[in-house]
């Protein structure tokens, strides 16, 4: 008995050394960290899982209630779809007024819950406000500008701030989160996202295929971090957190030397998220005061030529009869925003089977469209 325990032991001993030596290590951070603090996979609940900025607010303000606020019932169909697909929240925004809004699995109005990717979303929107600041010059800056590196990178010297936002940056990434040695798992717990996105390389020239790559932000929020001087949480607490009133302050995970996850992981409430898809539905004007230009807001919400289905880091769809654009992220993560009923829904949940169309959109949101307009 005891030979068999010693050479589990060692055989373990030497699994865990090749994983290691290997460049694998942050899985062993991973099992650390879930085995310590709740599910073993990503969740919306991963707030205290990682070290983070804070983005604080200034003036609570929450939504002004319609008066017909939560008479509305929802639909079985919407009902069931919400059970199947593990919703934690849903919140419906008409004219400006919140409609709806119901919580789940122990969430409520003040749960952060974390955007997964809906933050490269709004790393977009900070790419505009930087422009409007004078921080960058425009979207379609070079990196190398930044990052005098990629000047002696074949197609890297060609990368501009336009490509690391509408996906087509041409980077040497395979985006893949079925298992734990793929590079998204290991941009999820590695400790240093700067060292793994400038180890990256540009395989082919940019600006000519469409290729989803988590990368790309990562890339894009160290450039954007360089150019304002300042932690991105910082930025987006002066340019969207304390303009809109945001009723709680926020929270930005990061890595372990302050680097935003800019790939993903805002940690807000669903009502704040909600405001951000009514800043976008009214072109970037908040109360009278211009947060965003509007003419940065039309290019962020239109559809590229190499995916009409993908702007700049934000979902279109303007093949269903109601169009709408969204934030999109891991689990299930929706911010929609239906500009001809003067509808914003958010949604968020835990489910990691959503069904996509063609263009891989997940055919939830359409469906929500679709059925809770029929509540307007």
């Amino acid at each position: 008995m005891k030979k068999i325990l010693s050479t589990v032991v060692a055989g373990t001993s030497a699994i865990a050394a090749v994983i290691y030596l290997s460049g694998y290590g942050y899985i062993f951070k991973a099992i650390g960290i879930n085995l310590k603090k709740g599910p073993v996979t990503p969740s919306i609940d991963d707030e205290e899982k990682f070290p983070s900025h804070p983005v604080p607010n200034l003036h609570p303000k929450p939504w002004e209630k319609d008066e017909k606020y939560n008479t509305g019932i929802l639909s079985e169909s919407v009902l069931k779809n919400l059970k199947k697909t593990r919703a934690s929240s849903l919140i419906i925004v008409h004219d400006s007024k919140l409609v709806h809004e119901q919580y789940w699995k122990d969430h409520d109005s003040s749960s952060l819950m974390n955007s997964f990717s809906m933050a490269k979303g709004i790393l977009s929107i900070l790419v505009g406000c930087a422009i409007d600041d004078g921080y960058l010059q425009s979207e379609d800056q070079l990196i190398s500008s930044i990052f005098p590196q990629y000047k002696n990178s074949r197609y890297g010297k060609f990368l501009t701030v336009r490509h690391l936002m509408t996906m087509q940056a041409g980077l040497d990434w395979e985006e893949e989160y079925r298992h734990p040695f793929a590079p998204n798992s290991k941009q999820y717990f590695i400790d240093d996202l700067a060292d793994q996105a400038f180890n990256v390389d540009v395989k082919k020239m940019p600006g000519e295929t469409y290729e989803y790559q988590s990368v790309a932000p990562q890339l894009l929020g160290l450039a954007l971090r360089k150019a304002i001087g300042k932690q991105l949480s910082a930025y987006l607490s002066e340019k969207l957190w304390k303009p809109l009133d945001m009723e709680f302050p926020a929270k930005w995970s990061t890595d372990k030397k302050g680097m935003e996850k800019t790939f993903c992981c805002i940690h807000a409430s669903p009502r704040d998220f909600a405001k951000i898809g009514q800043l976008l539905m009214q072109n970037g004007n908040w109360e009278g005061k211009q947060l965003i230009s509007k003419e940065y807001c039309k290019k962020l919400l239109t559809p590229t030529k190499a995916n009409d289905a993908f702007c700049f880091t934000i979902w279109s769809d303007d093949e269903n009869e109601i169009k709408h654009r969204f934030f999109y992220g891991f689990l299930g993560q929706f911010v929609i925003m239906v500009p001809e009923k003067k509808m914003v829904i958010v949604k968020t949940g835990f489910y990691n089977r959503l069904e996509v169309d063609k263009k891989l959109r997940p055919l939830q949101v359409k469906f929500l469209v679709d059925e809770l307009s029929k509540m307007i």
